[in-house]
């Protein structure tokens, strides 16, 4: 994915994740349902961002920023830890 791709894929989880707090505020979702999928979809996200953020540091350092690769969600997600 090139950068411009990250950036689309960025923007339609944040406009589902908004959808999906509209649609569960007027009571069309299940607690569990909308909990479920939030909790994916900020995963997701995290993983874009971190995606975006490899890529620039490696044309930053003169690297081929295709070699940057998704990480799995649970090195991402425990990054500070």
């Amino acid at each position: 994915m090139d950068e411009k791709e990250i950036l689309g894929r960025i923007t339609e989880f944040i406009e589902e994740e908004h959808a999906l707090r509209e649609a569960h505020e007027r009571g069309e979702t299940s607690n569990a349902d909308a909990q479920q999928r939030l909790r994916s979809l900020e995963v997701a996200l995290d993983q874009c961002w971190d995606l975006l953020r490899q890529r620039r540091a490696r044309v930053a350092a003169g690297q081929n920023p295709d070699e940057a690769q998704v990480r799995p969600a649970g090195e991402v997600e425990n990054y500070r830890q």
